[in-house]
């Protein structure tokens, strides 16, 4: 196989992975903000507590039909 730079075995451009992920990089924090301003975390909290109970009911009502 002949040694080609820039490139893996497998023909992977280095570079052009290197580009991408200096990309996602620098875009990341941005789109993390966008996010967590748009989220309501005590509302995410209450959602979550409500599913957790509505979990625990359901497998005690449907616990006891199996036996």
């Amino acid at each position: 196989m002949a040694n080609r730079p820039n490139q893996t075995q497998s023909g992977t451009n280095i570079q052009q992975v290197r580009q991408q992920n200096a990309q996602s990089a620098s875009g990341q924090g941005q789109f993390g903000t966008e996010f967590a301003s748009e989220t309501d975390v005590q509302e995410v909290r209450q959602r979550n507590a409500q599913s957790e109970a509505n979990k625990a009911q359901n497998s005690g009502q449907f616990g006891g039909q199996n036996s």
